[in-house]
This record gives structure tokens, C-alpha cells and sequence, in this order.
């Protein structure tokens, strides 16, 4: 991913909102409308285009697509995620939408494989919800 896609990705409030939330977890569309309160056709048109633009990836979970920030990062994308991280932690918005994401961490049990970083986590642990009451 060169860096003219990256800012492409980037330069959109409702994008940037989305790859802040998939930098700390996997998540499927439902945890993205609970959090953005946004329809669930203008999250599913940007986490298409975030995957066209190969910065998400999708992995199927029963009825659940659940999204996660593609393995397959360049150093510029590395750099880039940093810097947002770095960024949005004085705005509002975003710290809110962290408050809601712990929030559906702890209640929320399906699918199985959201909130998983990685595999392995997602074999060991099994559902979002014993995962999430071991990380409390």
C-alpha cells in the first residue's frame, strides 16, 4: 500500500473513525453501527472501499464478517496507523468511540471471532465474551 492510498483511506472521517476502532480489535459491521451509529450500508460502502484499497481484510464467522487491518502492512501504513493513534487521543469522538467499544467488549459474545487479534487468540480463548472477562 503506497502512501497516496493510505491518505486516501485516511480522508475520510467515518474511514478514520473505522481503521482507529480495527487498530484495537477485529470487529464486524453490527459493532461498527453500535459504535458509529451510522446505517449499516454506509459502514459495509467504507469498509468495501478500505478493502478495496487493501488496508482490511475480512474473515467469515458463521453469519458474521468480521473485519480486521490487513497483516500485510508496508512501513509507510506502520507509520501512518501510529500517527493516528498519536493524534486522535485528544478528540472527543474517538475517545468516545474507544468508551463504547469496551463496552460492547465486555457484553457482547458473538461473534466469535471479534476482538481476536490474532489466530491463536481466537483458538485459545474461543468467544468474545470469555475474552473478554479474562483481559478484565
Amino acid at each position: 500500500m503506497d502512501l497516496v492510498q493510505i491518505h486516501q483511506c485516511f480522508s475520510d472521517r467515518t474511514r478514520l473513525r473505522i481503521v482507529h476502532l480495527l487498530i484495537q480489535s477485529p470487529l464486524c459491521v453490527c459493532h461498527f453501527q453500535t459504535i458509529l451509529g451510522e446505517s449499516q450500508v454506509k459502514i459495509s460502502k467504507h469498509l468495501a472501499y478500505l478493502r478495496d484499497k487493501g488496508m482490511v481484510e475480512v474473515e467469515r464467522d458463521q453469519n458474521w464478517m468480521v473485519y480486521s487491518l490487513s497483516r500485510k502492512r508496508t512501513p509507510e501504513l506502520g507509520r501512518n496507523l501510529k500517527c493516528l493513534e498519536d493524534c486522535v487521543r485528544s478528540d472527543r469522538v474517538f475517545a468516545r468511540d474507544l468508551k463504547k467499544l469496551a463496552i460492547i467488549q465486555k457484553n457482547c459474545c458473538e461473534p466469535t471471532t471479534a476482538f481476536h487479534k490474532s489466530k491463536r487468540d481466537r483458538r485459545r480463548y474461543g468467544s468474545a465474551k470469555h475474552l473478554a472477562s479474562v483481559s478484565s
